[in-house]
């Protein structure tokens, strides 16, 4: 059985750092359903107990595909009103409207970015119930927030975010099902799903052997998942530098479907579930324009592709399967750029935490 490459004792392997925290990321997941659950659950019942008539969703990057999956469940499982908020109308033009009875959840991983922090400010002013939800209790984040949520991933030094995004994930899981009074029962299979994931690294190495020299690709996936293309596209194109395109399903055949060729490589990612049915189509329309399509999800889906990896979807909920969906999307990004010959524990141009105002 094969596992994530670890660090060696010289320091002297690329990509030993994102190896190591991809590879904490079951005893994260351990950790909050053991130790974070009775917090996440407590926060939840006092926030539903002001029944907020509606949410808004602040983040970036990573955080903000991660308050994307928060969107379709707080949509979904709630059937409560959702948006994700351009800051700019806030820290930019001074927009200050009228938030009173909203919710406002701002997901950042260091909780130190000043637009980040002085929308939420700004927020809580205009009469809006805040909360962070964030890897530093300590950050200036959480201290402008009513309430705080802790992902409990520990230190992130690698640049590309792993631990810290599944984390995100879980813990915003269990936060919307403590506001509907739910226990978060589906999650507890995660860790051990996960690290059977991890273990199958090989696979995913002889995947990444297609897309050494991809010149770009596309990611697709509808429902639940779809915050899951834009994180995986996100990951191989902040470390092997491939212009990686993410589309909803229903999206990519509102024009972008023109560009996919018998050269395009696409990879769908196939939730099991009301998400993946509603992809059959787009996978239909894929098959016929000869697409180089390689499917992550069921098996019988991956044995209709050019290729693809089998996730453990049987007995798992469809709401908590994007925690594990991108697990063999990180690591395809990580083989990749080592394929590449570059380091993915080191993107050029970019810093751990972005500064924006």
């Amino acid at each position: 059985m094969s596992t994530v490459t670890t660090p060696d004792p010289h320091g002297e392997l690329p990509g030993r750092i994102m190896a190591r925290e991809m590879a904490e990321q079951p005893a994260v997941l351990r950790r909050i359903l053991d130790e974070g659950a009775p917090a996440i659950r407590k926060v939840a019942q006092e926030i539903a107990a002001r029944a907020p008539r509606f949410v808004l969703l602040t983040a970036r990057g990573t955080s903000d595909n991660a308050a994307l999956y928060a969107k379709y469940l707080l949509e979904v499982r709630l059937g409560l009103p959702c948006g994700l908020t351009s800051m700019s109308t806030t820290t930019a033009y001074g927009a200050r409207p009228d938030l009173t009875d909203v919710l406002v959840v701002t997901v950042s991983q260091s909780g130190g970015s000043p637009d980040l922090v002085a929308s939420t400010r700004a927020a809580r002013e205009a009469g809006a119930l805040t909360l962070a939800v964030t890897n530093n209790p300590d950050s200036p984040l959480a201290g402008v927030s009513e309430y705080h949520i802790d992902i409990m991933a520990g230190p992130e030094k690698a640049l590309p975010a792993t631990k810290t995004y599944t984390a995100s994930l879980l813990a915003l899981y269990l936060f919307v099902e403590g506001l509907r009074g739910g226990d978060g029962g589906p999650a507890h299979v995660l860790p051990e799903l996960a690290a059977g994931l991890l273990a199958r690294q090989d696979e995913v190495r002889a995947l990444a052997a297609r897309y050494r020299f991809a010149e770009r690709m596309v990611i697709t996936l509808r429902g639940y998942g779809y915050p899951t293309a834009k994180e995986a596209a996100l990951k191989l194109m902040e470390t092997s530098y491939i212009p990686a395109l993410a589309y909803s399903g229903a999206d990519l055949l509102h024009g972008p479907l023109a560009m996919v060729d018998n050269v395009s490589p696409v990879i769908a990612v196939v939730t099991d579930g009301k998400g993946g049915e509603a992809l059959q189509p787009v996978l239909d329309r894929l098959r016929g324009r000869g697409a180089d399509l390689v499917v992550i999800g069921p098996r019988g889906q991956v044995e209709r592709a050019s290729a693809g990896f089998v996730l453990p979807t049987e007995n798992v909920a469809e709401e908590v399967q994007p925690v594990l969906e991108i697990i063999p999307l990180q690591l395809l990004a990580y083989e990749v750029t080592i394929a590449r010959g570059q380091d993915p524990d080191a993107p050029r141009a970019l810093a751990k935490v972005t500064e924006t105002h």
